[in-house]
């Protein structure tokens, strides 16, 4: 089922939505909307695991429309996080549609992988600096360290903070403050194991 957005709904399903959002600004009084409709529709079942489809009418979307600059009609948006991504104009058809689609998805995705090796490396580098200081290292496996960095960033997005991934988050803030990496603990397991329990952290 197509969404239908209005200037009341727009920001909240926009901020709801788990998957980019394809957007279709159309008009009663636009004859090409009316050609481009059918075509959306088909090409984004096709895609309806990766995208949803929503449609909105100027009429009831005016103050959305202003505040995105949408001037010609139809046009056709992908938005993603609330924001918009890329998009065309007019009438196009529908192998040029799938292209253009399949096209922009592939973007979001190399933004979003070279966003996350990013911020994998800072979290790597950050805690590289903390062993250094303290006077052990980090783990020879690079694989590991990666995963684990991974972990901690996942945590961060979930809870607010970059729990340990080898220890239960029980959602009590006091509780759980201790499993913040670097841990409580990782200090006397470092000297006893010679290693934290999730690995990160070695002895020299």
């Amino acid at each position: 089922m197509t969404l239908e957005l209005t200037d009341q709904n727009f920001e909240e399903e926009l901020k709801r939505a788990e998957k980019p959002i394809l957007i279709d600004f159309w008009a009663p009084w636009c004859q090409p909307c009316f050609v481009l409709a059918p075509i959306l529709e088909k090409v984004a079942e096709e895609f309806k695991d990766k995208i949803i489809l929503a449609k909105a009418n100027l009429e009831g979307a005016q103050g959305v429309a202003q505040r995105l600059g949408i001037d010609r009609i139809p046009m056709v948006v992908l938005f993603k996080g609330g924001k918009p991504v890329s998009g065309f104009v007019g009438v196009r058809p529908e192998s040029a549609v799938r292209e253009l689609l399949n096209k922009m998805l592939e973007d979001i995705n190399n933004k979003e992988d070279k966003g996350n090796k990013t911020n994998i490396e800072e979290v790597i580098r950050g805690y590289q600096e903390y062993a250094e200081k303290n006077g052990f290292k980090l783990n020879p496996d690079r694989e590991v360290v990666e995963r684990l960095a991974k972990g901690l960033l996942e945590n961060e997005k979930k809870y607010g903070e970059r729990y340990c991934p080898c220890r239960r988050v029980v959602g009590n803030l006091e509780e759980d403050k201790p499993k913040i990496c670097p841990c409580a603990w990782h200090r006397e397991e470092i000297e006893k194991e010679g290693h934290c329990l999730c690995g990160l952290f070695w002895k020299k």
